[in-house]
């Protein structure tokens, strides 16, 4: 009997028991949902685009501020001399060459405060009372100077005279078409298109134009213009133009 318990005994060790069978736990990971995963992708490229749009807008401020500043508060309560051009018109596409027959852009002036005339190039004598004005104007600002060019656009093929060209080292000077000025620069009711100063702000736009025939008297009321502007545009706008200035040079 012992030997057949012995058999028995080795026989079944090893065999699990049936009652301590138990399934086997299996976790199932189902596949990405296509379209879950293109609305997640959406949001993040939306919520990538506010921020950016966000940025934009805080490096915008100070530039909107301080035209609003100007335009709208106006904290010292005086009316500006010079016409405010409602209408956005930016520098043209304009080809031109300089004093020294190098070709060069109107376009290519924006990045800096543009006090400009127009005039054909005999200069008659209100061209040169212009010409001395816009010298004598940028001249007085000061430290501010170097955030004004004064330029004169010579508006036909008539040469400069000779006694001209020694002042006009300080000026920026460009030979452009009468026709593309024209389509750009508007002169008051009544008025010629060499009558005026115009004033580009450094975005390029033509923001104002002051009244024909200036005087050493008029001119104190478009210094004032100027102060105004560039005290409201202090935290953005810097000495030096943006690009090379060297188209009318």
């Amino acid at each position: 009997m012992s030997g057949f318990k012995l058999l028995d005994d080795s026989s079944t060790r090893g065999v699990p028991d049936a009652s301590s069978d138990q399934p086997l736990g299996l976790t199932v990971h189902s596949m990405p949902n296509p379209q879950g995963v293109a609305q997640d992708l959406a949001r993040r490229t939306g919520s990538g685009r506010w921020k950016m749009l966000l940025l934009f807008l805080v490096c915008l401020a100070p530039i909107v501020a301080s035209y609003f500043t100007y335009y709208v508060v106006r904290p010292e309560g005086r009316r500006n001399f010079g016409e405010l051009i409602s209408e956005q018109r930016p520098l043209p596409d304009l080809a031109g060459v300089n004093l020294s027959s190098q070709a060069g852009n109107l376009k290519a002036l924006h990045g800096q405060w543009l006090l400009l005339s127009v005039a054909g190039g005999e200069c008659n004598e209100s061209c040169s009372r212009n010409l001395y004005l816009q010298r004598q104007l940028r001249e007085s600002l000061g430290k501010e100077k170097d955030r004004v060019d004064w330029v004169w656009l010579i508006s036909d093929d008539t040469p400069v005279p000779d006694k001209l060209l020694p002042v006009l080292k300080e000026a920026t000077v460009l030979r452009v078409p009468l026709r593309g000025l024209s389509d750009w620069l508007v002169p008051a009711s009544g008025q010629q298109l060499a009558d005026h100063l115009y004033l580009v702000d450094p975005m390029g736009n033509w923001m104002m134009r002051f009244p024909p025939n200036l005087d050493i008297s008029s001119a104190a009321k478009v210094k004032r213009d100027l102060e105004r502007l560039l005290r409201a545009s202090a935290s953005w706008d810097k000495a030096g133009r943006a690009v090379s200035a060297d188209a009318g040079k």
